[in-house]
């Protein structure tokens, strides 16, 4: 009777342990550029300035981001940051823009219990808040491990198949081609830290994620705080005019191809997946 009541106990404990678990956790993300243009059809466009817009490109996509979560509940946010002044003059030679991609101010909620999302953005200034179910990772597993930090670190693939969009330049003018590829993404997860969630919408798996990549982005984990004194609250995002991630997909894209007209008759060129540049003032 008394071993019964001390594993009752116990699973009493766990339980509540389990209810109020917490933990921040930050990454670190960044992407390859692989950015090309022909010098002889574009004489204007030398070794220098082709390096410069790749480091860029890379620099752009070199963000901090915090999940804070619970059991079941979780937000993602970027790290805000003060920029530092840049000159005129280099604003005035090259300007590397971001469209669509998360900025600043995105909140992107998660409920895995309910497998649901609500994810806070902005597009040219207007808020949307994009609410949908979670996406379905079909994850295959793996023995192989690594380790991230103090934590040891479970491989887990899936792959999707994507339309990619290629932009060239021929005798002044845009190309874009269009083809479908098949995208492996590649996660990191610990059981440790006993959450199946990630950065982003990535989620699936019995343990943290701490590490994605998809041939192109990578994102890392480089801290974690488990069960921080001061309590986090983890509130889901309200504000913004409520879509679906579809209905939210369709403005966006409608969005750059208004933003890329206006760019072209101001020396501007979109290299997909919402990054423009524009040369000159």
């Amino acid at each position: 009777m008394k071993s019964i009541l001390t594993v009752i106990t116990i699973l009493i404990a766990f339980s509540i342990n389990a209810q109020n678990f917490q933990g921040r956790a930050i990454y670190k993300t960044s992407q390859k550029s692989t950015f090309n243009m022909s010098k002889e059809k574009n004489p204007g466009m030398d070794d220098k300035m082709q390096e410069e817009i790749r480091k860029r490109i890379q620099k752009m996509h070199q963000k901090t981001f915090i999940l804070e979560f619970d059991k079941y509940n979780s937000t993602y946010k970027q790290e805000v940051v003060l920029k530092s002044p840049e000159s005129q003059a280099k604003r005035n030679r090259i300007r590397v823009m971001s469209f669509g991609g998360s900025g600043s101010n995105d909140v992107y909620y998660k409920n895995t219990q309910e497998k649901r999302f609500a994810n806070q953005t902005e597009i040219q200034g207007k808020r949307f808040l994009v609410k949908d179910k979670l996406q379905e990772q079909t994850w295959e597993m793996s023995s192989e491990t690594k380790n991230i930090g103090k934590y040891t670190c479970y491989k887990a693939t899936y792959s999707k198949e994507v339309e990619s969009k290629n932009i060239s330049i021929k005798n002044g003018e845009s190309v874009e081609e269009v083809k479908k590829e098949t995208i492996i993404t590649t996660a990191w997860y610990t059981p440790q830290v006993p959450v199946s969630n990630g950065p982003g919408n990535y989620q699936g798996l019995p343990g943290l994620i701490l590490e994605i990549n998809d041939g192109k982005k990578t994102i890392v984990c480089t801290e974690i705080i488990l069960n921080p004194k001061e309590k986090i609250t983890i509130l889901e995002p309200k504000k913004g005019k409520v879509v679906s991630q579809k209905k939210f997909s369709k403005i966006q894209k409608e969005k750059s191809e208004e933003l890329m007209e206006k760019m072209k008759s101001r020396r501007g060129m979109d290299l997909g997946n919402g990054t423009i540049i524009k040369f000159g003032g």
